[in-house]
């Protein structure tokens, strides 16, 4: 029982943030004139339509059972930049959908200090079994959405950081984006073997803030 309860209290947060994540760039892409994705079925707030075997289901459960630092990803959302409006770039229309993904992710973090604050006031008993299920669930999800806010924005393929990076660099400095695309396996795998040495500084500076606004001191 206190596997499956640990299960679920990362494993939600997860499912939850991730699919936010998706539906973020389907919704900014579609905002921006392309309906590839709408056409695909992505523009929900649907977890099933953005599941990957692989990254939203088998690795992030491995992780959690393994008590190990863990990740996961859902399907790419497809877009098409040929589709977006003439009113903007096709390289700023790529910038603004790949950074929709993590600014979801951050709203949702900041929406989790509201509600662990409601939590805070309407269950007075911290030691009951209620207070405690529904806070871990608030702070694992502030904590995934944290983590998939600054992990995204690393800059390397296929993250969302690296067609950020596209989309602000001068034409000058285009050769940075073939190198990173040229070298983008190595890179992503060092980025994952190396994450928590990365993006794990800020990741606690971030959650030790979140938490203070929260009003818990840690």
């Amino acid at each position: 029982m206190e596997t499956l309860f640990k299960v679920i209290s990362y494993y939600i947060p997860l499912l939850l943030s991730i699919t936010i994540h998706e539906y973020a760039h389907a919704l900014v892409s579609n905002r921006l004139g392309d309906d590839t994705a709408e056409r695909f079925g992505r523009l929900t707030l649907n977890p099933l339509a953005h599941i990957d075997i692989l990254g939203t289901v088998i690795m992030p459960i491995m992780g959690i059972l393994s008590g190990l630092p863990f990740f996961g990803w859902a399907k790419p959302v497809p877009f098409n930049p040929l589709f977006f409006s003439r009113n903007i770039s096709m390289r700023k229309g790529i910038m603004y959908t790949a950074l929709a993904g993590p600014v979801s992710n951050l709203i949702f973090a900041v929406l989790m200090i509201v509600l662990g604050r409601m939590i805070l006031f309407l269950i007075p008993n911290t030691s009951s079994h209620i207070f405690r299920a529904l806070f871990l669930l608030v702070v694992n999800t502030m904590q995934v959405n944290i983590g998939l806010f600054l992990f995204n924005l690393l800059p390397v393929p296929p993250l969302d950081g690296s067609k950020i990076l596209y989309g602000i660099l001068p034409e000058n400095r285009m050769y940075i984006i073939e190198f990173l695309e040229k070298y983008s396996f190595v890179l992503f795998i060092a980025i994952i073997i190396f994450a928590g040495d990365i993006i794990g500084p800020a990741f606690v500076a971030l959650t030790r803030f979140f938490f203070h606004l929260m009003g818990i001191s840690i």
